[in-house]
This record gives structure tokens, sequence and C-alpha cells, in this order.
């Protein structure tokens, strides 16, 4: 048999179950190289683009991009010479064997897993006779079967495949009818659709609006109906102000119920058996930072950067974790692994919700650099496109919530590492001067979280009062 090998869901870390394909850079039929991206895959929160590790052409594309998840190990594709023909393809697809995952190297490989079910036909009436079709129209093996046996007109199809070419998908969605739009209740709608193609919010949308699914030609992948289909029947509606005065009359207050995302479920699943199963305690402490605060304005001049306060304390954090390994550690089952740098991640609120990427060896870096590095992690993180590498690991966490008014809170541990900082809002307060008087100096307010499995009350208030120590004189920040 000719050099075939199938492409599979990677899995990148032990926590992954499942990824979803974004995007294909690289078309049914088209040759790639190695070192060139071939597709997008998004995990619950992050996503990788996956490079070639050899030169190939795309030979059978079996998972089209669209947001359906599939599992770790399922057959996504089959790469093969330029000259492997469509049967030996086949032959392989239905002779292909499952074997044991492993984490992808360099985010792109993946163990040979079950294959995927190719796409199935829709329901079908009795069997007929094919009818054969000659065209000169380029067609795949499979469209032309399912097109031979359904007895459909190809001539009329757009092909959505390479140079025109006809796929089996859109022999697919030639298929099903064109239907007039009607609208009805949402009651209704739950019982005339449910066999309707479309996403989840399109579904929800479409019955706040008591829009019927069976009247929406989709325009996704393989015909499936988004959320841009449905939006496009939904007709405007204008609401009359209240009249002042007027008798206070009772609404419906109906709640709009959404179930948790893939990103969520993670998120509460980790934060759940964080807070269950790790002993937490927690050291509180304030520390002034007018001092910090002056320096960090003469120093950005100076240095020509924008550094944050966020960015000093990461600094600040390194260096004490540096003189307290200790408290720089890692819990993996019955065993502690201790740390000689600090690799210190810092909490994110993204669009794919909440999100720990890491700037490694902090205590190494020069205040620029951890400007420099955080702000690229955060853009990265908005946008989405945060990668496995990015997150792995981490030998301690910061979750600074100063920014939003918060003066004080308690954070989960990020397992598997033994502690996390909490940092409040930056405050004037009024304090005791040295003559007796009141003087008013800006402070903040640290709280740690400590896996007390690993890290004893002493050693975790000896490096909050090393932390503090930086902060409150910091000069010693740029050793």
């Amino acid at each position: 048999m000719a050099n075939i090998r199938p492409f599979c869901m990677p899995k990148w870390g032990i926590e992954m179950t499942e990824g979803t394909i974004a995007e294909w850079m690289v078309k049914e039929g088209e040759a790639f190289s190695k070192g060139q991206v071939l597709c997008l895959i998004e995990t619950a929160k992050i996503t990788n683009e996956v490079e070639a590790e050899y030169d190939a052409v795309l030979k059978r594309l079996l998972t089209p991009a669209s947001d359906e998840a599939h599992p770790v190990g399922a057959l996504l594709a089959v790469f093969a010479d330029a000259d492997t023909s469509d049967a030996e393809v086949d032959e392989f697809i239905a002779g292909f064997k499952p074997a044991e995952t492993s984490v992808a190297a360099k985010g792109g490989g993946s163990a040979p897993a079950p294959a995927a079910a190719t796409p199935a036909a829709p329901a079908q009436a009795p069997a007929r006779e094919p009818k054969k079709i000659v065209t000169n129209r380029a067609i795949s093996p499979e469209a032309l079967k399912l097109a031979e046996a359904e007895g459909v007109d190809i001539e009329p199809i757009e092909g959505s495949g390479r140079n025109g070419r006809i796929t089996y998908q859109d022999v697919v969605q030639a298929l099903r009818p064109e239907r007039a739009v009607s609208y009805k209740g949402s009651a209704q709608l739950v019982e005339d659709s449910p066999e309707a193609f479309a996403s989840p919010l399109a579904r929800r949308i479409a019955a706040q609006h008591g829009i019927s699914l069976s009247s929406i030609r989709g325009t996704g992948a393989r015909g499936r109906i988004s959320k841009a289909d449905v939006l496009a029947l939904v007709k405007p509606t204008t609401a009359a102000a209240p009249v002042f005065g007027a008798p206070f009359e009772l609404v419906v207050n109906q709640p709009s119920v959404q179930p948790f995302d893939k990103v969520r479920k993670v998120v509460a699943k980790r934060l759940t058996e964080a807070k269950q199963t790790i002993p937490h305690f927690y050291l509180r402490v304030s520390a002034s930072v007018d001092a910090l605060m002056d320096l960090r304005k003469t120093a950005n001049l100076v240095l020509g950067t924008r550094a944050s306060i966020n960015d000093y304390i990461v600094k600040a954090v390194a260096l004490a974790l540096v003189k307290h390994p200790d408290v720089n550690v890692q819990v993996h089952g019955d065993s502690v692994h201790s740390f000689p740098h600090a690799d210190v991640a810092i909490a994110v609120a993204s669009p794919k919700g909440l999100v720990t990427p890491i700037v490694r060896q902090a205590d190494r870096m020069h205040i620029a650099q951890i400007a420099a590095t955080t702000r690229a992690l955060i853009d990265k993180a908005q946008a989405g496109k945060l990668g496995y590498e990015d997150m792995d690991g981490g030998t301690f966490s910061v979750s600074n919530l100063g920014m939003f008014g918060i003066e004080q809170f308690d954070a989960i541990i990020n397992p598997p590492q033994g502690a996390i900082l909490a940092v409040g809002g930056a405050n004037r307060v009024a304090v005791e001067a040295d003559n007796g008087g009141i003087a008013f100096e800006t402070r903040i307010q640290l709280t740690m979280s400590v896996d007390h499995r690993a890290i004893d009350g002493a050693a975790g208030a000896q490096f909050l009062q090393t932390l503090k120590g930086l902060l409150e004189a910091p000069e010693g920040l740029f050793q």
C-alpha cells in the first residue's frame, strides 16, 4: 500500500478529552509541506495551530470545520503521497485500527485512534436502482456514488471543493428540500423541528423569536443552521417607553437559560476539585506602595516602558519565591516538586473564560521584559490564541482584581501549584505619623491561599514578609 498516514485529534495535556476543528488551512486534494499550518484546533481554553511534520497531500478530509467537538483520537483526515488512489485511501480507512493516544509533540502530531464515522447519508426511501451519471464536472467518488443512488441532478450544484469540485457534503446539502419561511410558537417549534441540523445558539434564538428551524436553509458546514441564519429572519421590534405615573403591572420574568459551554465546564470542574481536595489556609498582609508608585513613574520614563503595578508585583513575587523555595512548589500526588526559578502564572479574564498564562523564569527577567511578556500573553488571551505551552505548568499564581475596585478577596489555588496570591486595589488610608499625628499613605491588601499539604504557615508568613519588604523598598527589584 502507498505511504498513507492518519491525522487524528491530538491530545494536549492530561485533561484534554475533546477538541473542535476551527478552520482548515489546507483543502482536500491539496499538497502541503513540512512546517506549514494545516488547521486550527480549539480545546477548552486554547486554540493551537497544527503544523505539518512532513510533506504530503490531504487525500481525504473526514471532519470539516465546525463548532462540533470530536474526542481525542478521532480520525480527522488522511494524508498520503500524491499518486495514492482514492481506492487505496478507502481501503486504509476501512482497515484502520485504533491505538493508544499520547500527548502530541509540537502541537501537531497524534497517535492513531479510532476512525471517525464518515458523514451519514440522509434517511432514504426504499432502495432504488442507482442512476448512472455522466458529467464533465469535477466530483469526488463518494459524492458521485450518493448522487447516483439518490438521483440528484449535479449540474446546478455549486461545488465547495478545490477548483469547484463537488464534495460529498455538497450532494447532502442538495438533498435538503427548499422550504418556505413560516413562523410558529416555540412550543410547536420543539415538536416540529428536532431533526434540524442547527447549532445550540441558533436553536435558542429561533425558540425565543418563534421561528421554525425547518424553514431555514443553513449556510454553515454541511448545511448547518447558524446564529446568523436565524438572525436574518428576526423582525426588529420597538417597545413603547413607559408612561410616567402609569399603573404598575407585573410582566413575565422569564430567565434566559445558558448551559455551561465547554470552557466554563472545565473551569467549574477544576475549581470544584481544587476547593474540595486541597486543604486551603489563608495568610493576609498589607503593604505600603507609595514608594513603588513613585519609582514606577520614574522607571517607565527612563526605561521607555509601560510596566504596570502588577508587573512590579510579579517581579517581587518571583524574587521572593527564589528566596523561599519551599513556597515555589508544585504538588504531585504524595510528592512535592521544588523549583530553582519562578514561573509565575497571571490570571486573565478572556472571551474563553479565566485563563492563567505563565511568565516563565520571571526572577531572571528585567522589569521591562516582564512588562512586554505579560502584555503579549494578555493580547493572546484576549484573541483566544493561547497555546498549551503558554499555560502548562507554573509554580505560583497572581490574581489581581484591584483594577475593579476590589479591596480584598480569597483566590482558589490553581493545581498543581502550592499557592496563589490575591491582590486588592490600592487605597489611601490614615496611619499614625512619626510625630504622633495623622498621615495618609497608599496600601494594598495581599491574601495568599496556601496548600497546607506542602507549605507550612511559618514558611508562607516568611515569604509574605519578604514580598512586603520588596514592595515597600522597591529599589531591590532592580538588583
